[in-house]
């Protein structure tokens, strides 16, 4: 485990890397900058501004300087937010963001895994048709389409619940709904072909060639393998949600850390768009190695391909 603990950590360095090496550059040549506004200012009064966060200094001479605030983990000041860190921005919005993924999650299993168990049980029939062809149409419907639906119907025609704000635990249901029934989706299919490949196994039909219930082969000797690609599918799966949030977060008025990233990147506001993608890369990097350890507690040829 220690040996795969390693490897990840030495993986991540590069990674990490070239993905703030990539956001630098391309956020500095795209049109415009952060100082651009329909108002004119004085070409001395721009010199003095450019001069204050280093946009007067050759563009290696920026990046160089930004990676060594990277690397102590300061981001920088965000440009349209006077007196605010990149920092402070973070720890103040992300907990919100981070909220909106986990309540997405929960629906995304919940949903997810009892639609494809049941679907692998009953192979062929319309109790696999029926969940299999609705996971086809959840993975075709994009939140950007399905959210405005579910507000539109359950906010304004039917008044259950608000359709926008994060004030009422009520507030959590549509945008979890949204996010996370787009994930479960492709839960269902993993689910589902995970678990037709396990119930095909020899031990399985030895185990109920013994007279075990049929609900104990599923749970005790088939749920653990036959979600195994769900578990693999979970690394990527938690990085978007928390980053597929950001269409959600602006759809349903969400105040976290997707929407300042939106309005960051309308604004040019270089240091919040790259504290926040750095951000982000080392936690969906963080999730890919938890991932990678329950995948080897759980599967021994991955322990043993690591011994």
């Amino acid at each position: 485990m220690a040996k795969l603990i390693l490897s990840r950590l030495l993986q991540a360095i590069p990674v990490l890397w070239a993905i703030a090496t990539l956001t630098f550059f391309m956020v500095r040549l795209a049109p415009g900058d952060p100082f651009t506004d329909e108002k004119q200012i004085p070409p001395e009064v721009r010199a003095n501004i450019e001069a204050r966060y280093g946009f007067d200094k050759p563009l290696g001479e920026q990046y160089l300087l930004q990676l060594k605030q990277w690397a102590k983990g300061d981001l920088g000041i965000s440009y349209k937010h006077p007196g605010r860190t990149v920092n402070q921005i973070i720890s103040e919005h992300f907990p919100v963001s981070l909220e909106l993924g986990l309540w997405a999650l929960l629906v995304a299993l919940s949903v997810g895994i009892p639609a494809g168990v049941l679907a692998a049980l009953k192979h062929n029939s319309r109790w696999d048709y029926l969940p299999m062809s609705l996971a086809m149409t959840g993975i075709c419907l994009p939140t950007f389409v399905l959210g405005p639906i579910l507000a539109l119907v359950f906010g304004v025609k039917l008044g259950w619940f608000s359709p926008a704000g994060w004030d009422s635990p009520g507030d959590r249901v549509l945008p979890a709904l949204t996010l996370g029934l787009y994930f479960a989706a492709y839960v269902a299919r993993l689910a589902r072909g995970g678990m037709l490949d396990i119930l095909s196994r020899d031990f399985i039909r030895t185990a109920r060639a013994k007279g075990l219930p049929e609900w104990r082969v599923v749970c005790s000797h088939a749920l653990r393998g036959g979600l195994l690609p769900v578990l693999t599918f979970l690394g990527p799966a938690c990085a978007g949600l928390i980053t597929g949030s950001f269409v959600v977060e602006k759809v349903f008025w969400v105040p976290g850390l997707g929407t300042y990233f939106v309005d960051a990147a309308f604004a040019r506001d270089y240091t919040v768009i790259m504290g926040t993608v750095l951000f982000y890369a080392v936690l969906i990097v963080g999730l890919n190695l938890v991932v990678d350890l329950l995948h080897a507690l759980l599967d021994p040829r991955v322990r043993d391909a690591q011994a």
